[in-house]
């Protein structure tokens, strides 16, 4: 089980989309506020599996064969904070857009800050082996539709509350869904960040000058 004490101010600013501003004292203490209400909420959960390659169920795409070329197995993970996380920026977003914001991006950093914790006990259980960083779906040409193939692969919905709806999107929205390539070989780190993203020419974060940490 994964504990979350503490939370990426510095991440969630990003998310903000003010990574160079410095808060003021009201903004510190909203921070404060809105951490305690995340870290109180939350109810990390995630779960993998380990699959050999290849498997055409999940490597569709140029970007992802590159991604895993030299892995003979992967990594399937997906990672929750719960629906709780949901209901509380849902209510924030009706009476106070400010602090909305402020829970919506800790959260992001919360799930971010999951996925590592995860990895880090993933790679424990594998020792002796080396990981890719993870790519999820929606990212360069890797299709977002097999969001519902991962979670079924992984019994999601039954173990972990976690789905996807028609369009994709995971439910609840703070989740997320990711491959990792496994080599008992150091592997080079393919290309990542802007270039490969599909969300590349919308994107907030490229729009504020700076990126969302991918």
């Amino acid at each position: 089980m994964i504990t979350l004490d503490r939370l990426s101010r510095e991440e969630a600013l990003r998310y903000m989309g003010g990574a160079r501003a410095v808060p003021d004292e009201r903004l510190n203490a909203l921070i404060d506020d809105c951490e305690a209400q995340i870290l109180g909420g939350a109810r990390p959960a995630f779960l993998y599996k380990i699959i050999d390659l290849p498997d055409e169920r999940f490597t569709e795409g140029k970007d992802i064969a590159a991604h895993l070329e030299g892995c003979d197995r992967a990594v399937l993970l997906c990672a929750t904070l719960g629906a709780e996380i949901d209901k509380l920026i849902r209510v924030a977003q009706v009476s106070d857009m400010a602090r909305a914001v402020v829970l919506d991006s800790l959260a992001s950093a919360a799930v971010e800050q999951l996925c590592d914790k995860a990895e880090r006990e993933i790679a424990e259980r594998i020792s002796g082996a080396y990981l890719t960083f993870r790519f999820s779906p929606g990212y360069g040409d890797y299709p977002i539709a097999l969001q519902k193939r991962f979670l079924t692969e992984l019994d999601a919905p039954r173990k972990i509350g976690l789905s996807a709806n028609e369009n994709h999107i995971l439910i609840p929205s703070k989740s997320v869904t990711a491959i990792a390539g496994i080599s008992d070989r150091p592997v080079e780190q393919k290309k990542r960040g802007c270039a490969v993203c599909s969300m590349r020419e919308t994107c907030r974060y490229r729009k504020g000058g700076t990126h969302c940490g991918f």
